[in-house]
């Protein structure tokens, strides 16, 4: 169902896509859009090593959550800052693209949890983050990714 990557030798293992998932605080959502235009937006996300799913969250309404009821396919890519090799100006970049099924959470102990868990991406600030909790949890809406299908890759970007 899913392609192979076809530059198979720049190919990363599951544990290094992992770990992308796991550290790098942002990447793209991409779905089916308005009149079948594609709709990628800048997230922040959440992976957890308990259920391999990756968590999300945003508004309540918007174009988003109006595509995600349309149709829960969509695509999440991440990549990390790269590195230089000594003397060399290009960047070596890891990315990471996943496929999966999406669906909104509806259960407030769960939403409580994935947003404690994106806030802890950028700050230990523990009064700040149940002031955050207590001011904008109701107006939430979290989400949760199912991978379904998950490649990651090495490129040098000269």
């Amino acid at each position: 169902m899913f392609r192979k990557m076809r530059r198979f030798k720049q190919q990363i293992s599951e544990e290094e896509c992992k770990k992308i998932l796991k550290e790098e605080p942002r990447g793209v959502l991409s779905m089916l859009g308005d009149d079948g235009y594609p709709y990628g937006i800048p997230i922040t996300h959440f992976y957890s090593e308990e259920d391999g799913k990756i968590y999300f969250h945003g508004a309540k309404v918007g174009h988003k959550i109006d595509a995600i009821s349309k149709c829960d396919k969509v695509s999440f890519c991440v990549y990390d800052k790269g590195y230089r090799k000594e003397g060399d100006w290009a960047l070596n970049i890891k990315s990471v693209v996943v496929f999966g099924r999406i669906k909104l959470i509806t259960d407030e102990e769960m939403a409580r949890k994935i947003c404690t868990e994106l806030c802890y991406k950028f700050t230990d600030d523990e009064e700040y983050i149940q002031k955050e909790l207590e001011n904008a949890l109701k107006r939430v809406q979290c989400l949760e990714l199912t991978i379904e299908h998950m490649t990651g890759k090495l490129v040098n970007e000269s």
